[in-house]
């Protein structure tokens, strides 16, 4: 392996170990303001994050075309991203666990191509159905067995990760199209934080002291989850496999659960560590087949 691939492998493992221990954040945060503040919050720095970024890797000019296809893109990638965080944040407070949201939320890269198949007319092979029947498996066993038996969070979890799946499907579309790459991650980056903004002024009580008081898991989810790890994974997949970098950044449930157990002292029973493993293991399988032209799932 040659030091550019070295690098970005490292690259990419930095940006799957800061979206695992983003859970961690995300569960702590909970403790102190409502799923829409924090994501809101956390969003609108992420997309702030991205002008530096923008500046530096993203001069070159776009026609009217491209301004049009990535307004479009970041509205509807905005809309479904505003979705898929605000069940991904309500099943964390729900579970009130940062390993097992962090599974149950891997399951998108096996939905993907599932979801693919079903309503796309996408082929997909054999080893993405065994990873399937795997993650499906280690599902049960995380969420029905002991003390991690299944409830309102687990489903909440599930339904989020079916629309992480929409909300991969709808960047791996817009790639096809004339737009601004980093244009469309902060466009929708912001419509996601007005989203949230505008339903937390609605449904939920927003307080100064709230926000102080989730000020680091905050500044983490959107500053580090956001804006750094998504820099991370655009200049780690310059120079990666795209099969790897799937499994590199599918380590990212492992440390969610690290996180969990190191920080927060989560545990799980032998029947939900057993499930974890197979959910990981279902996830890389799933991933293996990619061909090399194949797009890296990317999550937000």
């Amino acid at each position: 392996m040659n030091k550019k691939k070295q690098s970005s492998n490292l690259l990419l493992l930095m940006t799957a170990m800061i979206w695992g221990f983003a859970f961690v954040a995300q569960r702590v945060g909970a403790d102190y303001v409502g799923a829409m503040t924090f994501n809101g919050v956390r969003f609108a720095l992420g997309s702030l994050s991205l002008i530096p970024v923008i500046a530096i890797f993203g001069r070159e000019p776009f026609s009217r075309e491209q301004f049009r296809m990535t307004a479009l893109a970041s509205v509807l990638g905005g809309l479904a991203l505003f979705s898929a965080s605000l069940l991904q944040q309500w099943g964390v407070e729900l579970t009130q666990s940062a390993g097992k949201a962090g599974f149950i939320t891997s399951l998108y890269t096996v939905l993907v191509p599932i979801i693919g198949v079903l309503f796309l007319r996408r082929r997909t092979r054999i080893t993405t159905w065994l990873g399937a029947f795997l993650a499906v498996g280690g599902l049960y066993l995380l969420s029905m067995t002991g003390q991690e038996r299944a409830g309102l969070g687990d489903l909440v979890l599930i339904l989020g990760a079916v629309v992480w799946a929409l909300h991969i499907l709808i960047v791996d579309h817009f790639n096809t199209k004339p737009i601004y790459t980093l244009g469309f991650a902060a466009g929708q980056f912001g419509v996601c934080a007005v989203c949230n903004l505008a339903g937390a002024a609605l449904f939920e009580e927003v307080s100064a002291d709230g926000i102080a008081a989730a000020g680091i898991p905050i500044l983490y989810g959107g500053l580090m989850s956001v804006g750094i790890a998504y820099t991370l994974q655009i200049l780690g997949q310059k120079n990666a496999d795209p099969t790897a970098a799937s499994v590199i950044l599918s380590t990212e449930s492992m440390f969610s659960a690290i996180g969990g157990i190191l920080i927060l002292g989560e545990s799980m029973t032998a029947g939900g560590i057993l499930g974890c493993i197979l959910i990981f293991g279902g996830v890389i399988l799933s991933q293996l087949p990619q061909k090399p032209n194949e797009d890296t799932p990317q999550k937000a």
